[in-house]
């Protein structure tokens, strides 16, 4: 068990911890306004753009109905961002891919994104990144891992 010391301590990163969270996701929510979409609409947009997508899949990942999905992509085939085709795989899918005004509305976001990046990351030394990347990334593996075993054990233990 730890010392109560250690313990707050854990307790202080846990609060600055949510407290980027939610900072991060206050200024994805900015980046998304200022390209006229929803976070929603900027994340299947990206997805669209990145790679193969499947909107059941897109869903499941993001503990989301495939109903709302559905919606995000409705609104955006409307504003001429995305448009669907049935599949030459398969006739019963549809494949998605961006416009040109969807691509110019993705080209937007990243370079917000970008000089965002310039202003808050790049003046931190690389060190200290190299550092919350391995910290973050550990950090996010333990969670994972205790998140599926209380999930398999059917455990509602309240420890984060």
């Amino acid at each position: 068990m730890a010392s109560p010391g250690n313990r707050q301590r854990t307790y202080d990163a846990i609060a600055a911890l949510l407290r980027v969270s939610e900072l991060v996701e206050r200024r994805r929510r900015q980046l998304a306004r200022s390209a006229g979409l929803s976070d929603q609409q900027w994340r299947v947009l990206e997805e669209i753009h990145t790679e193969d997508f499947m909107p059941s899949l897109f869903a499941r990942n993001r503990e989301t109905s495939p109903a709302a999905i559905s919606r995000t992509l409705r609104q955006l085939q409307e504003r001429g961002l995305v448009r669907a085709a049935i599949s030459t795989a398969d006739a019963r899918q549809r494949t998605y891919a961006l416009t040109a005004r969807g691509r110019r509305a993705i080209e937007r976001l990243h370079a917000a994104r970008e000089n965002a990046l310039e202003a808050i990351w790049d003046p931190f030394p690389a060190a200290e990144i190299d550092t919350f990347v391995a910290f973050a990334t550990g950090l996010a593996n333990r969670l994972e891992a205790y998140a599926a075993e209380v999930e398999s054990s059917g455990s509602a233990s309240a420890r984060v």
